[in-house]
């Protein structure tokens, strides 16, 4: 029998295991091109259609409306699409691929936070798309290029840690469909039912009650804050309180699932 001489290959480390991972969710891209139609082709739609559709009638001017669309557009897009980290890990576990992951000699949860980089790549795409056609259109971010930056970055901090419930939620969904349903059920409403496209002041008081506490409103409200230059406080820190509670609810919950799913 022939024994290998030499030293043992050490194993790779936390950082290291998770970008392999997050390159292998990239890569899934270039030989389904069509996942990328959610942070390309609906991105140009919300903005185009939301814009010229309400903006005569809420703002009298498109322009105008614009200005304070656009952030919490950016926001929708994303928030919306992060749905699909827990789509990713359904499909593999119903492929078999999660059993085969969990016997690699790596950091475990490097599988799951590899995932989450490989879509937070997709956000950036989906960032990127919005804010550059809305700069075609005429929106001008008093904040700068600082500001757009700091903002896509809490919209990703945010994102990040929204993924970590449907990760959890693909672990237990039956299906595709199901989770589908359900993502749909709960961003829907957090998603239209804030202050993307209208002042919560304009609504009915039971209304506004749910608006002013909705996450995503904080969300929006933080992105317009950083983006024309007058950067709310209270609102960035409230996210980012929210975005570590999520991380510290569902990271565990997932990593429990992802162990012990059979």
């Amino acid at each position: 029998m022939l024994l290998a001489h030499g030293a043992r290959p050490k194993p790779i480390n936390a950082i290291t295991a998770s970008l392999i991972f997050g390159w292998r969710a990239l890569l899934k891209i270039k030989h389904v091109p069509e996942q990328l139609f959610d942070v390309t082709a609906f991105p140009i739609m919300f903005t185009l259609l939301f814009t010229y559709m309400f903006g005569g009638a809420i703002a009298g001017s498109t322009e105008e409306y614009l200005q304070y669309l656009l952030p919490g557009i950016l926001a929708q897009t994303v928030v919306m699409i992060t749905m699909y980290t827990g789509v990713a890990v359904n499909n593999d576990i119903r492929k078999g691929v999660f059993d085969r992951f969990r016997s690699l000699p790596v950091w475990q949860p490097s599988v799951l936070v590899g995932a989450l980089l490989g879509d937070a790549a997709r956000y950036t795409i989906s960032s990127s798309i919005v804010i550059g056609l809305g700069m075609i259109l005429g929106f001008k971010p008093e904040g700068g290029f600082i500001g757009v930056f700091f903002a896509v970055a809490l919209l990703l901090v945010f994102s990040f840690s929204l993924s970590w419930i449907w990760t959890s939620i693909g672990f237990i969904a039956r299906s595709q469909e199901s989770l589908f349903f359900l993502s749909f059920v709960v961003l829907f409403p957090l998603t239209f039912a804030s202050n993307i496209f209208v002042d919560p002041e304009t609504m009915p008081s039971w209304l506004e009650a749910f608006v002013n506490v909705n996450p995503v409103t904080w969300l929006v409200t933080a992105m317009r804050g950083l983006i024309h230059g007058v950067p709310d406080v209270e609102s960035i820190g409230i996210v980012l309180i929210i975005s570590a509670t999520l991380v510290g609810i569902f990271g565990p919950i997932t990593m429990f699932l992802f162990r012990n799913k059979k």
